[in-house]
């Protein structure tokens, strides 16, 4: 991803005219701004209702040769074009780019961090990223590599991530699912509403790949509770199938059938023996996030007959078959292998709910052009499909705030279990 054409913030503008008039006053009053509103620095363009400009800071304690963006705007693959500039002599880096005022993403600093050149590509060399000091929204400290958020004014509402008092709480149970056709043990969380009864109907199933994204980035539990008190949704049973580690989630999650034969005859039976769940496909959704997503329609392709409901939120449909992971990424040619698939079987039952970010491009792969070719295909064929972009990265930051509206068109409104 190229970064954006550099821009002048007047904020910035106007402080360098106050410090060579003589103004010696006038940084520590900007610091102070910034202190108490926080970082990046956010300014309209005149003229311009669907752009901000956004001006990230750095203010060096001690002597600093270079401070790079990483993320965001700037996006990961050229740090040379997105180092920041020093003001005058002060203690003030700063870098500029015009962005849409909806935006939402994700962001680092790397300070004095070496660069080098392979080919065309620049790399850092030590990758000691840091979040903004001056920016206190942070990703959640679970994550492995804790990054700022970068929330543009008209960024969407992210209503349903957050607990709220009157809504009563499902509870999460933790099992330990071991597999004889993967040959290995995992992590499963299931959720059950406030309401669950083993009487009356069997509840909806929702089967989301990534669990432990699910409970700690994408609060998915927090979500249905919200989402049933709102009555936007019927109470349902979410089962959250965790990975083995990252190179098994590579294999299992890429158009894998071991994997699927797992799901329909070992996951699916231990479920509806522990749970009063469906076995209507009609009810039963698969889905998850990148991968995740990916291997969600690979289900509904191959078990149509279990699950009735694609979800997906970013799904690598680029994805091609019978390849290690690293090597297709390093071949650089989209094979859409999955949507090779819809093209030539008959139309299955299946619905579709999914969604793609608009800055989701790597160059040579745009997720949005593999989305958009699966939507078009499905729409043709005659599916069910609800479709959406948004503005933002392929990242969780995003997918959590979305995650409802993928989710309510496939459930809908209903009675209780």
């Amino acid at each position: 991803m190229e970064a954006q054409r550099t821009q002048i913030s007047p904020r910035i503008t106007s402080l360098q005219d106050a410090l060579i008039s003589g103004d010696s006053a006038a940084l520590e009053v900007f610091w102070r701004e910034i202190s108490e509103q926080g970082a990046p620095l956010i300014e309209t363009i005149e003229g311009d209702v669907t752009h901000h400009l956004v001006t990230f800071l750095w203010r060096a304690r001690a002597e600093t040769h270079a401070v790079t963006v990483w993320g965001g705007p700037a996006g990961l693959d050229h740090p040379e074009h997105n180092q920041m500039t020093r003001l005058l002599d002060t203690d003030l880096w700063f870098k500029t780019y015009r962005v849409e005022t909806n935006l939402r993403g994700a962001y680092s600093f790397t300070v004095d961090d070496a660069l080098s050149r392979a080919g065309d590509e620049v790399t850092s060399t030590s990758h000691h990223f840091i979040t903004d000091p001056l920016n206190p929204k942070v990703t959640d400290e679970k994550e492995d590599l804790i990054l700022s958020l970068l929330e543009l004014p008209d960024a969407p509402p992210q209503p349903w991530i957050l607990p709220q008092l009157d809504a009563k709480k499902g509870q999460v149970e933790l099992h330990h699912l071991r597999s004889q056709i993967l040959g290995n043990e995992r992590r499963v969380w299931v959720y059950t509403p406030a309401s669950y009864t083993k009487n009356g109907a069997p509840y909806g199933l929702l089967l989301l790949f990534d669990g432990a994204g699910c409970i700690n980035h994408i609060p998915v539990p927090t979500i249905l509770d919200n989402l049933v008190h709102a009555d936007k949704i019927p109470p349902l049973v979410a089962v959250l199938l965790d990975n083995v580690d990252q190179e098994t989630r590579n294999r299992e999650l890429f158009l894998y059938q071991p994997f699927v034969d797992f799901l329909t005859q070992e996951l699916m039976p231990w479920v509806h023996e522990h749970y009063h769940v469906t076995n209507d496909p009609a009810q039963t959704i698969v889905g998850g996030g990148s991968g995740g997503g990916l291997a969600a329609a690979f289900v509904g392709l191959r078990a149509s007959e279990t699950f009735g409901n694609v979800l997906s939120q970013s799904g690598s449909f680029w994805w091609g078959s019978n390849k290690d992971p690293e090597e297709a990424e390093e071949s650089h040619l989209p094979q859409e292998w999955v949507i090779q698939q819809f093209i030539a079987s008959p139309r299955l039952p299946l619905r579709f709910s999914f969604e793609v970010g608009l800055k989701e491009d790597w160059g040579w792969m745009h997720m949005a052009t593999a989305n958009r070719h699966l939507r078009d295909i499905l729409v043709l064929k005659g599916y069910e499909v609800d479709y959406a972009e948004f503005n933002g990265y392929h990242h969780w930051v995003c997918w959590r705030g979305s995650f409802a509206d993928r989710l309510t068109p496939l459930v809908g409104k209903g009675s209780e279990g």
